[in-house]
């Protein structure tokens, strides 16, 4: 595990974004496992400046997101693929057919996980997976659990996570209750993992994370045995591990 430490979001969001854009050049057909959220906005920004500024090409990469919302049509403003059309596919020349992202309108749960899955198999693999963490220690939607889920699957969201999500919405009655997600396995099996985090709120979980026993009641504790495993973060959120 190597720590990348930032004096504030700008700084994380560079260096962040430094990371991705070294996987981009050095492997112009990569596999990027992709993140939504508050944290990865600032990073998105600039790989969108690298690439207006004739740094990057996206033409021939591939991307798998790690979840989305169960019941949001892609066009809902709320929808992590709106997101990740407005962030980031809408601003480079990525192929758009070349973007993976799970299906939030497929009622069925089963055949949905399966072909999620199989999608990230056939493209052979995350070479890069990008995450956020949340207040509990989720990532994706891996909620805390009594075992870690090997597969993309269904997850019912936790209360803390609702609640933190509430903030997008107009009423949290409009918050889904479901998502679908990569599963824990199959975010380890990526080849390179990279996490952001910013702010105080998070400290508590950077430390009991990363410092604690490797439990599936914190899911990211996982991350500890990743072989390419870099926790990009400021210095608010690394305030309880210096």
């Amino acid at each position: 595990m190597e720590i990348v430490r930032a004096k504030d979001y700008g700084e994380l969001s560079r260096k962040a974004a430094n990371i991705l854009a070294s996987q981009i050049i050095l492997k112009p057909e990569s596999v990027l496992g992709l993140a939504t959220g508050s944290s990865p906005i600032g990073l998105y920004e600039r790989l969108v400046e690298m690439y207006r500024n004739g740094d990057l090409d996206f033409s021939k990469i591939k991307t798998a997101n790690l979840d989305e919302y169960v019941g949001l049509d892609p066009e809902n403003d709320q929808s992590y693929k709106y997101f990740m059309n407005i962030n980031l596919f809408s601003k480079v020349n990525i192929d758009l057919n070349n973007v993976n992202i799970p299906d939030g309108t497929n009622k069925d749960a089963e055949t949905e996980c399966d072909r999620y899955e199989t999608a990230i198999e056939s493209l052979g693999g995350i070479d890069l997976q990008l995450l956020g963490i949340g207040n509990n220690g989720h990532i994706g939607f891996n909620e805390p659990a009594d075992h870690f889920p090997a597969r993309t699957h269904i997850v019912d969201l936790t209360e803390s996570t609702i609640e933190a999500n509430k903030r997008f919405f107009a009423d949290v009655s409009l918050v889904p209750r479901q998502a679908y997600t990569m599963g824990i396995g199959t975010i380890m099996k990526a080849k390179k993992i990279v996490m952001v985090a910013n702010g105080e709120k998070k400290a508590p979980i950077i430390k009991e994370a990363f410092l604690g026993k490797i439990t599936p009641q914190v899911p990211a504790s996982i991350l500890q045995l990743h072989p390419d495993f870099t926790l990009v973060a400021d210095e608010a959120a690394l305030s309880m591990i210096q």
